[in-house]
């Protein structure tokens, strides 16, 4: 064989284990608890879909009531019968229109009168990359759908929350973070908008969220019922890039996605090593990848930031803090 066709193979065969090497330390991290939540209640919202439909997937055949908290009922009574045709689980489909606080508080105070416990709550929807959009309470859309809506989700449910016995909470983050900045002095960018500096800024709210919660409820003593995480689940390929322009979407989900992008499936690995994880039940306030605990950015970890944006949040979406009166 000619000398030049060996080498063009052995360069060929190089790239192709090189690229199955690079899938499986993009697609890696599984949930492997046998740990089951039969009788527990579990809220998940924006579980009609990608990620948050396979976690609920998982969680219902482990024996968890769940309540799929979705914006689009029609798809989410879909999802839930989809659901229950595979693993005969119990899944309930209630409105929630993260953009909208009005919504969210008439889901809280449904939650609040007909649920006793709640065991979980996964803060798994989001938007990602949309127009300069505002939500019905006039914040920019990632923003306040990302952060505020959960934020306030969250803060209205504490009281079952903490009457729960181990507790948990698991917010969905990103490693969109790392680029994340919160800019205070224009939090909705109104002046500057970009779909991406705004996705990341919720990504990284999403995370110091998660650490201020933490240590407001170590202050408060709740830290035995209440554990709370912060999850990056990956490049999975879902709807959330529906708003990426055509091209690029053309280019990332169909022709890289395949071979690099982790399945829905995948996506759900961490989110349930959260969720489920005997050795996680008294970590709280932490970060995780790959169904393992890593370390954010250094503004990730700016508790002076955490407190700052925790007090923007609460005269953002109008609420008393739960955690000062506990």
């Amino acid at each position: 064989m000619d000398t030049t066709w060996i080498i063009v193979l052995v360069c060929f065969g190089v790239a192709v284990v090189s690229l199955f090497l690079f899938r499986a330390w993009l697609q890696k991290g599984t949930c492997h608890t046998t740990a089951r939540v039969d009788g527990k209640t579990i809220i998940i919202t924006g579980a009609n879909t990608g990620c948050g439909k396979e976690t609920a997937r998982e969680l219902g055949k482990r024996g968890g009531r769940i309540i799929l908290a979705c914006r689009d009922i029609g798809k989410a009574a879909a999802a839930a019968d989809e659901l229950r045709q595979d693993n005969g689980g119990v899944y309930i489909v209630k409105s929630l229109d993260l953009a909208s606080a009005a919504s969210i508080r008439e889901f809280c105070d449904d939650i609040i009168k007909t649920e006793t416990y709640i065991h979980i709550l996964i803060n798994n929807a989001g938007v990602m990359m949309c127009p300069q959009w505002q939500t019905e309470d006039g914040h920019e859309m990632q923003f306040g759908v990302n952060h505020l809506g959960h934020f306030l989700l969250t803060l209205s449910l504490l009281p079952l929350l903490t009457q729960t016995p181990s507790a948990r909470i698991v917010n969905l983050s990103s490693l969109a973070h790392k680029r994340g900045k919160i800019h205070f002095d224009d939090v909705n960018l109104t002046n500057n908008y970009s779909s991406t500096k705004a996705y990341s800024q919720s990504k990284l709210a999403n995370i110091l969220f998660t650490k201020e919660l933490a240590q407001r409820l170590k202050v408060a003593q709740h830290l035995d019922k209440v554990s709370v995480y912060a999850v990056h689940p990956g490049v999975v390929n879902t709807e959330l890039g529906r708003h990426i322009p055509a091209i690029f979407r053309f280019i990332g989900y169909k022709i890289v996605g395949p071979f690099l992008f982790k399945s829905c499936v995948q996506g759900a690995q961490t989110t349930l090593y959260c969720a489920l994880d005997e050795e996680l039940a008294h970590q709280t306030g932490k970060y995780y990848s790959d169904c393992a605990e890593t370390t954010p950015t250094r503004r990730a970890q700016n508790m002076d930031d955490a407190r700052k944006l925790w007090d923007l949040s609460l005269k953002a979406v109008n609420i008393k803090d739960p955690t000062a009166a506990a």
